[in-house]
C-alpha cells in the first residue's frame, strides 16, 4: 500500500530531526573562533663588542633594541599577544619582555600614568573596524616608517640600522588606510608624536603614506609633521623600495631628510641612506649585506654632531619552520667619540670611541 502525502511528510520531518545536532548552549559565534589568533616568540642572542664597553652596553645611548648587552646570552624579546580579524571590528594586543623593548619606550616622557614604566611591556594594543576599502585602527601600533620591523625574524639581517633605531618603531593615534586595488594604498595617521604614547606638548602630528606593492617591486613614500621637543615643528620623509631582481636576489634602499624647528636657533637637518641586498644560496641558507650613513648635523636625533656610517653582514639559516639562525658581524664609525670604550675616566664614568664592532648570534623562535 503506498504512503499518503502527509504521512511521507511527516515521517520526513522526524528523520530530519533525529539527523539533527542539538545546539550546544555554549558554542562560540559564527567565525569567532576562525578569526581569533595567539601569537608569540623569544629572540634570544649572544653578542659579543670589540671595545668591550666598560657599561656592559653596545650602540648609542636610547638606541639598540637588538643586541644591546655585551658578553651576555640574553632576550632580545620575549613575545605575546592576541589578535582579532576585524569582520568588521577586531582587536589585537601584543606584549613584549626583554632587552629590546626596554630600549624602545626609554624616550616616554614622564608624567601623571604615563611614562616608560606604565608601558614598558607594550608593543601594540588595538581596536580596528574594516568597511569596504577602509580600515581604521585605533592605540599603539608599528609605526609606518622604515624599512624594518620590531621583529627580528622579518628583516634580513639581526641588528637594525641607524635609520631604523633614530625614527619610530611604534606610535599611538588614529590610522586610516585606504586600498585603492590590490597595489596601491594610502593611509592617514593623527598621532601623539615621534614614537610616543604620552604627550610631551599640546601639539599633535600628523603622518602619511602612499604605497605601491607590485609582484617584484614594493615601495612607500612616509611622511611625518608635528610639534616635538619644546613646541618646534618637526618635519620628515622617508622613502622605502624593495626590489626582487630574481627569485633568489633581492634589493632594498631606503631614504630620510629631516628638519627640526628650534626656539632661538636655526632649524636643525638631518639625512641619511641605505642600501640592503639579500641573496638566497640555498633553501635554508640566505646572505644579507648592508651599508649606511646618517648625518645628524646638529645632534638633535642621534644626541651628538656626526655622521654614522656602518656595515653589517648576516648568515642565516633557518632549519625549520618558524625558527631562524642568524651569524652577523657589523662595524659602525662616527665622527664623534659616541661608542662606549673599556676604559673609564678617573671618575669611573666611561669613556668613548669614535668606532664599535659586533659579532652576534641571535635565535628566534615564533608561531
Amino acid at each position: 500500500m503506498l504512503a499518503s502525502p502527509l504521512s511521507s511528510l511527516l515521517s520526513s520531518l522526524l528523520l530530519s530531526q533525529a539527523a539533527a545536532p542539538e545546539p550546544s548552549a555554549d558554542s562560540e559565534p559564527p567565525g569567532l573562533l576562525s578569526r581569533l589568533k595567539v601569537e608569540g616568540g623569544v629572540d634570544v642572542y649572544y653578542a659579543r663588542n670589540f671595545n668591550r664597553p666598560s657599561d656592559g652596553a653596545s650602540f648609542l645611548p636610547g638606541t639598540g633594541t637588538t643586541a644591546k648587552r655585551d658578553n651576555e646570552v640574553s632576550i632580545n624579546l620575549a613575545s605575546l599577544g592576541v589578535s582579532l580579524a576585524p569582520e568588521p571590528v577586531g582587536f589585537k594586543v601584543l606584549l613584549g619582555f626583554g632587552t629590546g623593548i626596554e630600549v624602545l619606550h626609554q624616550a616616554e616622557p614622564e608624567g601623571a600614568a604615563t611614562g616608560p614604566e606604565v608601558w614598558r611591556h607594550l608593543q601594540q594594543a588595538t581596536v580596528s573596524y574594516v568597511t569596504g576599502p577602509l580600515t581604521l585602527e585605533a592605540g599603539v601600533y608599528p609605526s609606518h616608517i622604515g624599512l624594518e620591523s620590531f621583529q627580528s625574524q622579518l628583516n634580513w639581517n639581526y641588528t637594525r640600522s641607524w635609520m631604523g633605531e633614530l625614527s619610530p618603531y611604534y606610535q599611538s593615534g588614529l590610522k586610516g588606510t585606504w586600498a585603492f586595488n590590490d597595489a596601491w594604498s594610502a593611509q592617514l595617521h593623527l598621532l601623539n608624536g615621534w614614537q610616543t604614547i604620552g604627550e610631551n606638548n599640546r601639539g599633535k602630528a600628523l603622518g602619511t603614506q602612499v604605497a605601491y606593492a607590485g609582484p617584484r617591486l614594493s615601495a612607500a613614500f612616509n611622511t611625518f609633521v608635528g610639534e616635538e621637543g619644546d613646541g618646534g615643528l618637526r618635519l620628515f620623509a622617508d622613502a622605502v623600495a624593495t626590489w626582487k631582481v630574481t627569485r633568489t636576489f633581492s634589493l632594498a634602499a631606503t631614504a630620510d631628510v629631516g628638519r627640526q624647528a628650534r626656539s632661538g636657533q636655526d632649524a636643525a637637518p638631518w639625512y641619511a641612506a641605505g642600501l640592503n641586498a639579500r641573496v638566497q644560496l640555498a633553501e635554508p641558507v640566505a646572505l644579507a649585506a648592508r651599508v649606511e650613513a646618517y648625518r645628524d648635523l646638529d645632534g638633535v636625533i642621534s644626541g651628538a654632531s656626526q655622521t654614522l656610517a656602518g656595515g653589517t653582514l648576516t648568515l642565516e639559516v633557518k632549519p625549520a619552520e618558524h625558527l631562524v639562525l642568524k651569524l652577523e658581524a657589523r662595524h659602525d664609525t662616527s665622527t664623534a667619540d659616541v661608542f662606549t670604550a673599556r676604559a673609564t675616566g678617573v671618575d669611573g664614568a666611561p669613556t668613548f670611541k669614535d668606532s664599535e664592532t659586533l659579532a652576534m648570534l641571535g635565535a628566534v623562535a615564533w608561531f
